[in-house]
């Protein structure tokens, strides 16, 4: 049985920063492209950033130089960095598991984890 499961999320300031985890398990986790997606209330779930299976990272625009995505593959587990967190960051994070995709389209990944939330005030 596949499962993720995020944690981390919190309430912080604007400007601070967290350290999302996803822990997977049931897969073979080097031969997956691992995402993380938010969404945020009324709003489509939205990319944040994939990692190939050769670790190759994309970032969405919005993200770039604040979230910074990692894998640890002796924990099987999957990381996002996010600094500089502004108010327009506040969603659910969840994290997403894809065998042969990486891309931004959400309906594309074969597993997902329950989410976390994040809460960012000004």
């Amino acid at each position: 049985q596949v499962q993720l499961v995020e944690s981390g999320g919190g309430l912080v300031q604007a400007g601070g920063s967290l350290r999302l985890s996803c822990a997977v398990s049931g897969l073979t986790f080097g031969t997956y492209g691992m995402a993380w997606f938010r969404q945020a209330p009324g709003k489509e779930r939205e990319y944040v950033v994939g990692s190939t299976r050769s670790s190759s990272t994309y970032y969405a625009d919005s993200v770039k130089g604040r979230f910074t995505i990692s894998r640890d593959k002796a924990k099987n587990t999957v990381f996002l960095q996010m600094h500089s967190l502004k108010p327009e960051d506040t969603a659910v994070y969840y994290c997403a598991a894809s065998r042969y995709y990486t891309g931004s389209h959400w309906n594309e990944y074969d597993y997902w984890g329950q989410g976390t939330q994040v809460t960012v005030s000004s």
